[in-house]
């Protein structure tokens, strides 16, 4: 899927239930122009928008919990 962001793959439905560090390495990988983070569910975050932020939200048991998209 694309995104106003450009060319490339802005979200990833299919790394929920996946390990955090996992679905990190897989979305930079996927999508170059971006850096995923990793954070627990529940963090508070900005509600700014950057093309190059993807949020890749956790449990505590490490394991993707929403879909991580560009944000």
């Amino acid at each position: 899927m694309t995104s106003i962001c450009g060319k490339g793959k802005s979200s990833w439905p299919e790394l929920v239930g996946a390990k955090g560090e996992t679905a990190a390495k897989t979305i930079e990988k996927e999508n170059h122009k971006v850096n995923a983070q990793i954070l627990l569910e529940g963090t508070p975050v900005t509600k700014d928008f950057r093309c190059d932020r993807v949020r890749v939200f956790v449990d505590k048991k490490d394991i993707v919990v929403q879909v991580p998209v560009i944000t």
